[in-house]
Order: structure tokens, then sequence, then C-alpha cells
């Protein structure tokens, strides 16, 4: 039974490991649980799947009478990342958060499942470097990397010629740039196909989150930016494919729902028997595949052009993303004043020193102070 540690429990990724674990019995045991707030659902979780400790991550939660102990901050999430109880770490958490539980767990050697996006887009090759010295292999619940791994599985990497990410276009995929223009909150946040939550809506809106998916397959994978592509799949039925050298193409296919690259990185090496849902291939339609209008979606332009300058301008520009998809949901900004805002600053920044973590938060921070101050007021 392999023992795990939720780092994000009460996010959409963390409920949906619970349900893995749940529909999977006596595979798994859940150690541990982390949470920043929602008290309530922190409380049913460690009932109903017997978590021996938890880390609160806001420290003004109310967690007096907790019925077990409870951590605290980012050294409860290290001690418990890092805990000998702990066979594996879900790392589900979202921002800078992320950095050091993900980093002990590597240095601890424990298996790591990350869903964290800002670990690899802006702390890639320190992550990468580690885990590679301490033998661990990241394992990604992201249903399109997930789908590259899985293509990738008995491969040689030298055979490799491109990897291809399907995005489904977001809801706005056929509007022009004047509708654009005129994009509502509520009409950013309606997703045909995925169910996630506030933020990862817009930035699939905006395809912001396909360029840090572009960042994280060459971390992941160790594949230059050139010979990662990125192509319109509104169907969301192929998660990604692997182009090799010979001309052909895998791809690994499915119903798109989470909880299947969730089971495969959990389970790994071994596919569990748990179905949640399938395709009806006879009956699911034609399946189309187009290119991305990068004139109208300047968001995968800017990260894939952060991402190939390195360093800590990826820090920058999901920081400037964060702030500009805050201040669209407020209504204080337009739709299209998001890659504005975060091409002003990545424009406007000016990187010193060496990467390290401290520099990369460094970066986070003056995104978000040069953020707020030039377009806070708008």
């Amino acid at each position: 039974m392999k023992r795990l540690a939720i780092l994000g429990s009460t996010g959409s990724i963390g409920r949906q490991t619970l349900e893995v674990v749940a529909a999977n019995p006596g595979r798994f045991a859940v150690h541990g649980l982390a949470a920043r707030g929602d008290v309530d659902m922190l409380r049913q979780q460690v009932a109903e799947f017997g978590a021996a400790s938890v880390v609160q991550g806001d420290p003004a939660a109310a967690m007096a009478g907790f019925p077990v102990p409870v951590l605290w901050g980012e050294e409860g999430l290290v001690a418990l990342a890092t805990a000998p109880e702990v066979d594996q770490v879900v790392v589900a958490t979202s921002g800078a958060a992320g950095f050091a539980p993900t980093l002990a767990a590597i240095r601890a050697r424990k298996e790591v499942a990350l869903a964290n996006k800002e670990v690899l887009v802006m702390a890639g090759e320190i992550v990468t470097t580690e885990a590679k010295r301490h033998g661990v292999t990241l394992r990604p619940i992201d249903s399109e990397h997930s789908a590259l791994w899985q293509c990738l599985q008995g491969e040689d990497m030298g055979a490799v010629e491109r990897l291809i990410l399907t995005a489904s276009g977001g809801p706005f995929r056929t509007w022009t740039v004047e509708q654009m223009a005129r994009v509502t909150p509520e009409e950013a946040l309606h997703h045909p196909t995925w169910r996630m939550g506030p933020k990862i809506t817009v930035d699939s809106a905006t395809l912001f989150n396909k360029g840090l998916e572009v960042i994280e397959a060459h971390w992941l994978f160790g594949v230059a930016y050139e010979r990662i592509a990125v192509v319109v799949h509104p169907q969301s039925l192929i998660h990604s494919m692997v182009e090799f050298r010979d001309g052909s193409v895998k791809a690994q296919l499915g119903f798109p729902d989470m909880r299947l690259p969730i089971q495969y990185a959990l389970g790994y090496p071994e596919r569990l028997a748990a179905r949640y849902t399938s395709v009806d291939w006879a009956a699911a339609g034609p399946v189309t595949l187009a290119p991305v209008d990068l004139e109208r979606f300047p968001c995968l332009r800017l990260a894939r052009e952060a991402g190939a300058a390195g360093g800590t301008r990826p820090a920058v520009l999901a920081a400037a993303d964060e702030v500009a998809v805050e201040l669209f949901l407020g209504g204080r900004i337009g739709f299209l004043d998001i890659p504005r805002l975060i091409g002003g600053a990545l424009e406007a920044y000016r990187p010193a020193g060496e990467l390290t973590l401290e520099a990369i938060r460094e970066a986070d921070r003056w995104a978000r102070e040069w953020a707020g101050h030039e377009w806070g007021h708008e």
C-alpha cells in the first residue's frame, strides 16, 4: 500500500486525487493532507481518509480542537513532504508554495506527482537538476504532460522529433479580436470542455495555460522549445502526441477526465483498473486539428519567449499573469489587456544575478508590484 501526502487537498486536483484513492481500495493510504483555509473540507477529508496529520497554510485559520496534529506554513509542508511515513507526494498546491516541499521531497527521494505549474515554469532548471541528482522521476499530472509521458514509455529520446501539445482553443477560438475585446469574466469562465478553478479557466481562454505547458514540457522531457508544437483540438480527446524522426506519431487519447492522469501518476508503472469514463469511438464524431492564431492569442507567444529567455523571466511571466487575471475577474481591465499587461512586465523587467529560489521569489515580487503600480488603478 502506497502512503500519500497530498498538498492542496481541498483544491480541484486534490479532491480528484482523493476520488482516485477511494476508487482503488487497498492500494493507497493517505498519511497527510495540506490546504490553505477551508477547515471544514479538511476536517471531512481527515474523517473519510484517516490522515494522521495536516498542514494549514492560512495562519488565520481556526484549527483549535482539530482531530489530528496540525503543522503550519512552508515549514509544515516540508515536514509532511519528507515524513518517513510518506512514499509519494502529490503537489497540487498553486504558486510558489510548491517550491520548498517539492525540492524537499526530491531530496528525500520520494516519488513526486506534480500538478503545480509554477514549480516547473518558475524553477524548472533547479527542480529538474535536483531530480536528476537524486534519481527521482517527476510524474506529471497535467493531462497533456501525462499523455506525452505515456507516449514516451519505452522510446529512445534521441528518436523524438517533436512534442505536440493539444489545446481545446477555449471558448473564444472562433471569435474575432473585436469580439474578444468585449469578453466578460462570466464568458471567460465558461470552458467548453474542462471544469476547473477560475484562474486556470481564464488562462485556458487566453491560451496562456498552453504557454505554461510548453515550458513545463521543455523541463520534464528535455526537448528544445523549437521542437514543442501546439495545435488546436476542440474535441479534447487527443491529449498530446509525440512525433518521431521516422515520421511516425504516437498519441494518447481518452475522455477528458483529470482522474485518469492522476491515477496513472499514482499507480505508475502499473495501470490501475479503476475506470471513470470511456469514449464510444464509433459515435465520437470528427476529430479535428488546426494551427493556433498567435495574433488573437499572444499569451502563447509571450510564454514561449519567456521560457526560451530562461532565468527568472518565467517567474515574471507567471506572476504578471496572476495579477492580470485577478484584475480581469474583478472587472478592472479587459480580456485583451491580459497579454498587454504580461508583455509590459516582461519588457520592463531587468534580470540580475544567478538563478536561485530567492531570485525567483524576488522576480515574482517585482512583477506583482510592477503590475499593481502600472495597472492596478485601471
